[in-house]
């Protein structure tokens, strides 16, 4: 039986830990009353098997069964790469 995955795409804010990178996807959402949009930014911990992803790199995640205690999520591809010369200088 063959599940069919949900797939998020997103922005890489992370990439401090080991095989594992932070997406942050951000959505609009709408006030029941008011009206108003606003967005809303949610955090997935992705596995990133050989520590390629960098900060700012928009990637695609794929859910997958649990990995660890947070990560329930796998990097599928990248969407855009970050040019190496507009990386965050630390």
């Amino acid at each position: 039986m063959n599940k069919k995955r949900r797939v998020i795409r997103g922005v890489v804010v992370s990439d401090k830990m080991n095989k594992t990178v932070v997406v942050a996807t951000t959505r609009l959402k709408e006030h029941p009353k008011y009206r108003k949009r606003y967005k809303v930014t949610k955090r997935y911990k992705a596995h990133d098997e050989k520590n390629e992803f960098k900060v700012g790199d928009a990637v695609v995640i794929r859910e997958t069964k649990p990995i660890s205690k947070d990560k329930r999520w796998v990097v599928v591809e990248v969407v855009r790469k970050l040019p190496s010369d507009q990386e965050e200088e630390k």
